[in-house]
């Protein structure tokens, strides 16, 4: 479950950052270094550390939206990650994260890995997030201004998420 007010590394803010053109319609853009002991036994990035750096990211796209104070609970449903190109120390991933699709009570997310060192996309990924209540027992709606929000935010960049 998601429900803590933790800082994620570093997000990039839309006027500020430069963006590669592959992460132009991402609304945020989770910087993640590569760490020497993230590496597998063949000198990859291993598998599950994506699954890490998706957490971070969907961390840092709440906090975008101000979503992530402490009163809201949310947890994974689902995830995958399609792994295009071997990542390899030194590397810097630039994880462009938007909302595919919202929901009533969901969300799915959508992640393109961005390898500095490669210039291009190395992995895609997704992930279907619910809203709790604040028990985590039963689903919760997303309000109408935080709909309104996020649909907000995604428009800026020129993406519309499915509804």
């Amino acid at each position: 479950m998601t429900h803590s007010n933790e800082k994620s590394a570093s997000i990039s803010d839309a006027a500020n950052d430069h963006r590669p053109e592959l992460l132009a319609h991402y609304p945020v853009i989770h910087h993640q270094p590569i760490q020497w002991g993230e590496m597998d036994a063949f000198n990859h990035l291993n598998n599950v550390v994506y699954y890490r750096y998706a957490e971070s990211a969907r961390i840092s796209y709440l906090h975008a939206l101000g979503m992530f104070d402490g009163s809201m609970v949310t947890v994974l449903a689902q995830s995958s990650c399609q792994y295009l190109r071997p990542v390899t120390y030194p590397d810097t991933l630039l994880l462009g994260v938007r909302c595919k699709r919202l929901g009533n009570t969901s969300m799915t997310m959508e992640y393109s890995y961005y390898s500095t060192a490669q210039e291009k996309i190395v992995a895609t990924a997704e992930a279907v997030v619910v809203r709790l209540d604040r028990d985590g027992k039963g689903k919760l709606p997303w309000t109408a201004a935080e709909r309104q929000q996020l649909l907000a935010l995604e428009a800026k960049f020129g993406h519309t998420p499915e509804l």
